[in-house]
């Protein structure tokens, strides 16, 4: 039997306090991959362009559809780097929304319920600054010698992360 990360597995059964999350690019990752939502095979869509590296690892929440007409983005803070196609629950704690090619591209910021030196955290607030400025610095220098223009709004609040993961559940049915 073949799964299709995207349509078959559940965005989770506490939506949007904890979410399942389909990691595409471990932290430290320095090749975007992103899932073929034709295929369900994950692609190498480029390698950065920039000196940077994920801060995270970054994926998708399956059964979304965000604004800009891909599952919605995460990224889930652990001690690790988390290998490409891993299942994992993750609690949102807060987000950062981007405006890329015209379109609201939501990230939201998570972590690893499983990691004992993340699972504490309950809110956006509860990090260090740094780390949430790394995160939203991220964002800003990623594309820039793609010559690619991309907003990088301020990061917001838990509250504004669950409203954007119930949207986009409710979006992809």
């Amino acid at each position: 039997m073949t799964v299709d990360p995207y349509r078959d597995v559940s965005p989770g059964d506490d939506v949007p306090h904890v979410v399942n999350t389909i990691v595409e690019i471990a932290r430290g990752g320095t090749v975007k991959y992103e899932l073929d939502k034709e295929t369900g095979l994950l692609k190498m869509d480029r390698v950065l362009f920039s000196a940077v590296h994920f801060p995270a690892n970054y994926g998708f929440i399956p059964q979304t559809l965000a604004e800009d007409d891909d599952p919605l983005d995460i990224l889930v803070l652990c001690q690790f780097g988390v290998q490409p196609m891993t299942l994992m629950k993750s609690r949102p704690i807060g987000c950062i929304t981007m405006i890329d090619a015209g379109k609201n591209d939501h990230k939201i910021i998570a972590v690893a319920t499983g990691d004992p030196e993340y699972n504490t955290y309950q809110s956006i607030d509860d990090l260090p600054v740094h780390r949430a400025k790394t995160l939203q610095r991220f964002f800003r220098d990623y594309k820039t010698l793609e010559d690619a223009s991309v907003e990088v709004r301020e990061v917001e609040p838990i509250e504004r992360a669950h409203e954007i993961i119930r949207d986009a559940v409710e979006r992809f049915v």
